[in-house]
């Protein structure tokens, strides 16, 4: 697996939709304030009544195959992600 860099995390979470259309889907690993590790398979970039980008948060949502959500809105702390589309995520 290749390290991915965080500002490219980023960058592909702020891309809602794919050229064709369908939603922007990917993987994510992070750690919960209460220090439980979290993987969603399949999930979306979400947005939140909160200024995410200040707070230093982006939200996401678990989907199914057809992009149905399965739960609600999680959001998520950039500096707990620890993988992205199964590479491991790293601060350079």
């Amino acid at each position: 697996m290749e390290a991915i860099k965080l500002s490219t995390v980023l960058a592909q979470l702020d891309e809602k939709l794919k050229p064709d259309g369908n939603p922007n889907t990917f993987s994510i690993k992070f750690v919960k304030k209460n220090g439980e590790l979290v993987f969603y398979n399949r999930c979306v970039s979400t947005g939140l009544n909160l200024n995410l980008k200040s707070n230093a948060m982006r939200g996401v949502r678990l989907v199914d195959r057809e992009f149905n959500p399965l739960d609600h809105h999680t959001p998520v702390y950039i500096w707990s992600i620890i993988e992205f589309n199964g590479n491991p995520v790293i601060l350079k």
